[in-house]
């Protein structure tokens, strides 16, 4: 497969279609040859300023064209970028950035002052980039790296929860994200005249997928404004999409706005979903919205470089192959990587941990210490061995993905995280399973459950989106379709779940807001 850096991708396709369109921002339209000046200006700047090419740089800006032309001036200088959000508290915003090691820092003028009155030993260069990205004054005559063609360099530098608190930072070099984008350009058929939708933030790996199957392509990338993302069928229609990418949360809110026109669409030819379970009523739901789409449902966590696994669903309803829990598949592994199934004795198995090696497998957490327990080395004919931390950690390790899944049909079906597996009445519960339940009920559109504990005991507690039902009524429907250990103690209805920054569904504040 194709290894090239970031860079490479873009800087291809602004040799072979200089002047087609590459980025689209409200009603600015920006040639490949425009965008590629606009970065070259930056990336002086950046050298100018900071006096060198800093290794990491982080870029505090989103849905600006300038937040784009900020992401390929870093690439161009072979640095690598650690996107931050501008909404997180400021403590939270620095301290990433000072673990991330950054020497500078690309930001819109209102952002500067993130980084005012920092102590002395972590005062990175804060460089100025206007809205549109484009330079106010000719670009500083200073000399510029060679183009980046080191794939064992660090692309992009992310920071997910981590389980005691502290986000863990995911280093991802170019090695591991070139044969994806090789992959998904072929896979989704992209190329001149594709226009690809942005809707996820920066700081969410998945924007990683939008800008350079877009740009490794010679399409368009089509970047909405925030309103934009609750009226997504109007943003369709109106910026003639292609290729839609985004939370399944994003549709079902519409949805419950009203903003969510039934048979408009005619533009798409692929519809991915990530990040969260894909139901069956909710792909039912998008063929309405877009009946000529082909539908797909991607999985991977950060550290296997975006996704992983897919699976499209076929064009005839009547064969649709849902999961036991309601969801649909997350299909099978890329052709490049590999995927075992493991119980808790490290053996293979068709219902246990899923965990994956290949190409897009990262090279370990940005502190060491981090990575014990998260891989284990396995060969076919014995148990897994975890890895404790000690000794050399290579590409044969399988990362463990700490998500539950089990084979139906020759299909991965997700069946939810083994960490939120917990104990009532001394049975082992699995949350997604009673959320599978409930998403059976002819009211509900969407469900969720969380634990909370109440005077030392572990407690299941749930909300739900859909049409009020008693909560007697539900509960009694509930217990004729899972053992009385799953049936929440309290079910609520809401109007919309708590979501956090990239669209998922945060279960922190469910569980406060249902306490």
């Amino acid at each position: 497969m194709p290894d090239d850096t970031l860079y490479e991708w873009f800087d291809r396709s602004v040799r072979r279609r200089p002047d087609e369109p590459a980025l689209e921002v409200r009603d600015e339209v920006l040639t490949y040859r425009e965008v590629q000046r606009r970065v070259l200006a930056l990336a002086a700047r950046i050298v100018a300023e900071h006096g060198r090419v800093p290794d990491r740089i982080a870029l505090v800006a989103s849905r600006t064209a300038g937040a784009y032309i900020g992401y390929l001036a870093v690439q161009r200088l072979g640095a690598s970028v650690v996107p931050l959000n501008d909404e997180y508290p400021r403590q939270r915003t620095v301290d990433i950035a000072r673990r991330a090691g950054v020497g500078a820092v690309v930001a819109h003028e209102a952002h500067r002052a993130l980084f005012a009155g920092l102590p002395e030993d972590f005062r990175p260069t804060v460089v100025v980039v206007p809205p549109d990205g484009a330079p106010s004054s000719p670009p500083p005559a200073v000399p510029l790296p060679e183009c980046p063609t080191d794939t064992e360099r660090e692309a992009y530098l992310l920071f997910t929860s981590g389980s005691t608190g502290r986000p863990k930072g995911v280093p991802i070099r170019h090695r591991n994200v070139s044969p994806y984008v090789a992959y998904n350009i072929a896979r989704y058929e992209a190329g001149p005249g594709s226009r690809i939708s942005q809707a996820f933030g920066l700081t969410f790996d998945p924007s990683v997928f939008d800008m350079f199957v877009a740009w490794g392509s010679g399409a368009v990338l089509v970047v909405p404004e925030r309103d934009d993302l609750y009226r997504p069928v109007d943003f369709v229609v109106d910026r003639r999409i292609t290729h839609w990418f985004s939370v399944p949360s994003l549709v079902t809110t519409a949805q419950r706005m009203g903003t969510l026109p039934l048979g408009r669409v005619t533009s798409l030819r692929h519809s991915s979903f990530s990040a969260e379970p894909v139901t069956e009523q909710l792909v039912d739901l998008w063929r309405q919205v877009a009946p000529g789409s082909r539908i797909h449902n991607l999985y991977g966590p950060t550290e296997l470089t975006i996704t992983c696994t897919d699976h499209e669903l076929p064009a005839d309803r009547a064969r649709w192959s849902a999961g036991s829990n309601g969801t649909v598949p997350i299909g099978r592994p890329y052709p490049h990587m590999e995927a075992v199934v493991l119980d808790e004795r490290g053996l293979p198995c068709d219902d246990g941990e899923l965990c994956v090696r290949g190409p897009q497998r990262f090279d370990g957490y940005l502190d060491p210490a981090d990575n014990a327990g998260r891989f284990l080395a396995y060969e076919a004919g014995a148990p897994a061995v975890p890895y404790d931390g000690t000794g050399e950690l290579t590409a044969r390790h399988w990362y463990r993905t700490g998500d539950r899944v089990r084979r139906e049909n020759g299909l991965l079906v997700h069946r939810g995280r083994l960490d939120n597996q917990v104990k009532i009445l001394g049975h082992r519960v699995e949350p997604g399973e009673v959320e599978a339940a409930m998403r059976r009920h002819p009211e509900v559109v969407d469900a969720a459950v969380v634990v909370v504990r109440v005077r030392g005991e572990d407690r299941l507690v749930a909300a739900y989106l859909g049409k009020d039902v008693p909560a007697r009524e539900f509960t009694r429907w509930l217990r004729e379709q899972v053992p009385l250990p799953m049936v929440p103690r309290r079910i609520q209805h809401l109007e919309e779940f708590p979501y956090n920054d990239n669209g998922k569904l945060d279960r922190r504040r469910l569980a406060e807001l249902l306490a």
